[in-house]
């Protein structure tokens, strides 16, 4: 029993003044999207937040030349010059943080504490991180000249943080760009837009397009855009790479993931448990490079599942704007629905699961942090992306039985190892074919750091110096 009444800690929505609705972002303003509109709402209350613009192909050929005509000038500047705007972004999202994360926390439904003290810090850093490679461009190793029109579509599971893994090294190199956020979570990226502005990036530098899929697929076929970077679901990175084929257009793909989170018995066992649930039910599993399988050695699997339960059962599910909040709203009907259709069949398929007692709320679209043992490498939900807080648990005999099953998978993106033993972690690093690997933690990102995967997971990498590459044509 607790000896204390839990006390909710509300953040305020009042840092953040919605507008009833929003147009598109084009040229240095905002406008009137061609389309019908639709509304973008908290997963959390379903409450419609706003009225957003759809754009058509017309309004993303407005866009496009918009961003074409923009960067004759931008590439010219010298990078000391186009660095100077980074910064002041950089700057500039540091000081309106409360507010993005504010709204990152509505629109998403992930928790207030992740998107203060995760997404909208990293937001900033990418920022200032390829501010500082502007004027080093002929140093990185690509060649020093900007491709053009930068078409990007980004995901809903971390919206801000994936614009600025896009926009920054763009703008860095001289690219324009033209954006497609994702259709339940565009409320980030038009308040980036106001950024831009209160910036003075030169009109046409940033442009933002809303929509749903066609309207995406309009900016990646475009003739006049020079380069694509999506991040998202597999299934549409193989539609993408297919319309881009041919056409000369540089493309990077970040797709799901399948990740391995490898516990041997000389592993720290609470560490590890810290681990498992950061790697699974951090933005409730939203996660490409999620921790989503759990490979844990099997003498030590009872041991360890008994303090993952308990640790499981101290997390709080709710309100996304409780500062108390673990693990907040599922952010769409649609995403609960797939998420609950796989849990039931990893359950007909043999599997056990097993959930923390927890109250949910009436309203919203919510799902408790599940585990399931006694999963085979030949169920459906150790193979399939379930893309939430659900994790399968496998276990493992040797080092070498540990490789073969966590590379049995379509996907490569991440993978984690938990061990003492340093010669094992780099011996472990070697085998595995993903492309970032955690060692003894799990989850952390750096804007120093490339981050990409193999496989169906995707190709070219983004982040670091690695990430300069795709927007510079050598």
């Amino acid at each position: 029993m607790a000896i204390f009444e839990y006390a909710p800690a509300p953040e305020s929505r009042d840092v953040v003044d919605l507008q009833p609705s929003y147009g598109l972002f084009i040229n240095g303003e905002f406008t009137d999207g061609s389309g019908p509109s639709f509304k973008t709402i908290n997963p959390a209350t379903e409450e419609p937040l706003a009225e957003i613009a759809a754009a058509t192909s017309d309004d993303v050929d407005r866009a496009v030349q918009a961003a074409r005509k923009a960067f004759g000038v931008w590439s010219a500047l010298p990078g000391a010059e186009r660095a100077k705007y980074l910064f002041r972004i950089a700057r500039i999202i540091q000081e309106r943080a409360r507010e993005l994360a504010v709204l990152e926390s509505l629109d998403n439904g992930k928790p207030i504490r992740e998107s203060r003290d995760v997404d909208v810090p990293l937001v900033a850093a990418h920022f200032f991180y390829y501010a500082g490679w502007a004027d080093k461009l002929a140093y990185a190793g690509f060649g020093t000249k900007a491709l053009g029109v930068a078409g990007q579509v980004i995901p809903w599971n971390f919206p801000l943080l994936m614009l600025a893994w896009k926009i920054a090294p763009a703008l860095a190199c001289g690219n324009t760009v033209v954006l497609k956020p994702a259709e339940t979570t565009p409320l980030t990226a038009l308040l980036f837009a106001d950024i831009c502005r209160q910036a003075d990036l030169p009109p046409g530098v940033v442009n933002i397009v809303t929509g749903a899929g066609e309207t995406g697929a309009a900016v990646v076929a475009h003739p006049d855009v020079n380069k694509v970077a999506f991040t998202g679901s597999t299934e549409v990175g193989r539609i993408i790479a297919r319309t881009v084929a041919g056409t000369g257009k540089k493309l990077t793909l970040e797709l799901g993931g399948k990740a391995a989170n490898i516990v041997f018995e000389d592993a720290a066992i609470d560490q590890a448990v810290e681990g498992i649930v950061n790697g699974i039910f951090f933005n409730q599993g939203h996660v490409c490079c999620a921790g989503s399988r759990l490979l844990v050695q099997e003498s030590i699997r009872d041991e360890l599942l008994e303090a993952l339960k308990r640790r499981m059962g101290t997390l709080r599910v709710g309100d996304p704007l409780d500062k108390n909040t673990d693990v907040g709203a599922i952010n769409s009907a649609d995403q609960l629905a797939k998420i609950r259709e796989l849990s039931e069949i990893g359950e007909s398929e043999g599997a056990e699961r097993w959930s923390p007692a927890c109250e949910l709320p009436e309203r919203g679209f919510w799902f408790p942090p599940t585990v399931f043992t006694g999963v085979a490498q030949s169920h459906t939900i150790a193979r399939d992306e379930i893309f939430g807080p659900v994790l399968s648990v496998l276990t493992f005999r040797t080092p070498a039985e540990a490789v073969e099953k966590a590379n049995n998978t379509p996907y490569g993106l991440s993978a984690g190892i938990w061990t003492e033993k340093g010669s094992r972690i780099l011996w472990m690093a070697d085998q595995l074919r993903a492309g970032v690997i955690w060692a003894n933690t799990f989850n952390k990102f750096d804007p120093a750091s490339p981050f990409g995967g193999y496989k169906e997971s995707g190709y070219g990498r983004e982040g670091g110096l690695l990430g300069l590459e795709a927007y510079l044509d050598g």
